[in-house]
């Protein structure tokens, strides 16, 4: 989850990396490092927390060359300390590395008994070392590096500089992501796009397995045994300007309020509304294919597993087919019973999460096959998957996501309509029916949206609890569950989501005056059975927050404080619940004076075990 840079070219190196580690700073922030290359000498700056401190240190004392890597931490082996910190040097040898060494122990402590001394806690050091070590008797640098990273076990992208060989960067990856970026003779190394996306947007995409050497203007590529292969840029069409918080103030808020033309960009293009039918450009199923599927089974983690819990209420309601959501790190350390007639979704934002990746991979060994639901092009899930539907939600910066979640929301919308259609169980009427309310979707989010005023009034109300409750049911229970982790996440208050059924059977014994429940009571087949459930709260002394549909008066009545939310439907209003949950849980954070972008403790995206 670490973020990783390099450049070679003939700019001074230390603005195009600190500048890349600046957008990259959303994969980890606990403590940060850089090196340049000088005549020889290997110029490292490092240190512990945001990479402001890392700012101010290179201001003080400058480092200079055209060649240099980059690095910004999200722990897992070892504290956030200066020692921790990337780069790591051994001997000649400069590191930077996302991923995890799962062999480091061993390997560790037999380069210890070769003499080697390590200052980290970490299990990145050990590359350097083992590289140096290789050095000893190896050829050349890049002979080092290639024996070195077949002794490694797990997951690596990383960044190799040596001061014997000044003018060479080299790049390799396994199990975790990193594209190439290319401007004529400038060459741009990142673990994500938005890091070089401003230098440049003709872009390389690395497979496991592959190693890139840069030397002389130019760049080698090849597999780690050393074969050397043919690697093809694409254009990637983003826009820089994407990456930026237009006059917000913070990305989290502006990606709340990103979320109406995000929902345009998941439908654009798709709807066909006279044939009451959805196209989707990479699905490469057809009707027939996608009719003999006998189940669907869903992976995903964190928010993109609340998504997969709302597309079962949808799939299993519209197209009656069995619909398992599994959470990926589970599913991949268990034997599943998935085959050839099983659709197997896979859901990431980013494309990259370590645990669906490997739940996709264990799909297919079981011939399933694959269609999934992502928001970055050309990433590790939707390049092993037999289809996949793009969300074009855009670059998501904030941690928590937002705009992701909806979209994924959308995109398995669509996915209901496609597969109904296919099957015979919804007809033209009914296809029509839902796409029509799709249509009005991003006018609806939003009016949500202007509620804003209204929801930091009752964040206020309740800022001092330290403990809440979201209570749901149907398609709004995996709202619930956001609701609850969106506050967790940003305000480090503890909140737990429940099926509003299920307090009855426990969780009632937490309600007391001093912790709010929120109850999702839309104007759906659910509602007499939610206000009866809210009742339960009240009844116990308990504070009772209603968000309701508009119109829905009685509710709000009986309720300590209520909000009236616009109402698409019984399906779409979840998202429109989804987004003033969370205004809500901003709210919560700024009040609190939390920092919503980068919340404690969390990284964007999830791409190690």
């Amino acid at each position: 989850m670490c973020g990783i840079i390099g450049y070679m070219g003939s700019q001074a190196a230390a603005p195009v990396i600190m500048h890349g580690l600046k957008m990259l700073e959303y994969r980890g922030y606990d403590s940060a490092g850089i090196c340049t290359m000088d005549d020889g000498t290997a110029e490292i700056r490092r240190s512990a927390g945001k990479l402001a401190h890392l700012e101010r240190l290179i201001k003080d004392n400058p480092i200079s060359g055209t060649i240099g890597i980059g690095h910004t931490r999200w722990a897992t082996h070892g504290k956030a300390t200066v020692a921790n910190a990337h780069p790591h040097k051994s001997g000649s040898v400069v590191v930077v590395h996302n991923g995890i060494i799962e062999n480091y122990l061993a390997l560790k402590e037999e380069l210890s008994d070769r003499g080697h001394t390590f200052v980290s806690e970490t299990d990145s050091e050990v590359i350097s070392h083992l590289i140096d070590e290789k050095y000893k008797t190896a050829g050349s640098f890049e002979e080092a590096v290639r024996t070195a990273l077949k002794d490694l076990q797990g997951a690596y992208a990383l960044c190799v500089l040596s001061q014997k060989d000044d003018k060479t960067l080299i790049a390799a990856k396994l199990g975790s992501p990193m594209v190439i970026g290319i401007k004529g003779n400038e060459y741009f190394i990142a673990s994500d796009m938005p890091a070089i996306i401003s230098n440049t947007r003709e872009m390389v995409i690395m497979e496991d397995g592959e190693m890139a050497v840069f030397r002389d203007g130019g760049v080698k590529f090849s597999t780690i045994d050393g074969e050397e292969i043919t690697k093809n840029s694409r254009f990637i069409d983003w826009s820089p300007l994407k990456a930026e918080k237009n006059g917000y103030p913070n990305f989290m808020l502006k990606e709340i309020h990103d979320q109406p033309q995000a929902v345009r960009n998941v439908i654009a293009g798709r709807l066909r509304e006279d044939e009451g039918d959805v196209f989707f450009e990479a699905l490469n199923l057809s009707d027939t294919e996608l009719n003999s599927f006998e189940r669907v089974c869903m992976v995903a983690c964190g928010t993109s597993w609340h998504a997969a819990l709302a597309g079962k209420y949808l799939i299993e309601e519209h197209c009656r087919i069995p619909v398992d959501v599994e959470i990926a790190s589970e599913f991949r350390y268990r034997d599943p019973l998935v085959s050839g007639k099983t659709l197997v979704i896979p859901i990431s934002q980013s494309g990259e999460t370590a645990d669906t990746l490997a739940a996709l991979r264990e799909a297919k060994s079981k011939y399933a096959h694959i269609v999934s639901i992502c928001n970055v092009i050309d990433s590790s899930i939707p390049r092993e998957s037999d289809g996949v539907i793009y969300t074009h939600a855009g670059l998501e910066i904030g941690v928590a996501s937002t705009k992701a979640f909806t979209t994924q929301l959308v995109a398995l919308y669509l996915l209901t309509i496609r597969l109904g259609r296919a099957k015979g169980s919804i007809d033209l009427k009914k296809g029509q029916e839902m796409i029509a309310a799709l249509s009005e979707l991003p006018d609806l989010i939003k009016k949500t949206l202007e509620l804003d005023p209204q929801i930091e009034e009752i964040a206020c109300e309740y800022l001092t609890s330290w403990d809440a409750i979201f209570l749901g049911r149907g398609i709004c229970y995996p709202i619930a569950l956001e609701g609850a982790l969106k506050l967790k996440e940003i305000s480090y208050i503890h909140a737990d989501g429940y099926p509003a059924g299920e307090m009855k059977h426990g969780p009632i014994a937490l309600v007391d005056r001093e912790m709010p429940v929120f109850i999702l009571a839309p104007n759906d087949r659910h509602l007499v059975k939610v206000r009866s459930n809210m009742e339960e709260i009240i009844s116990r002394g308990g504070k009772a927050i209603a968000f309701c549909s508009e119109g829905d008066l009685e509710t709000g009545r009986r309720a300590e404080c209520s909000l009236l939310i616009p109402w698409a439907g019984e399906a779409l209003s979840s998202v429109l619940f989804t987004v003033a949950l969370q205004l809500l849980a901003y709210n919560f954070a700024i009040l609190k004076g939390k920092d919503v972008d980068q919340p404690r403790n969390l990284a964007k995206s999830v791409t190690v075990e």
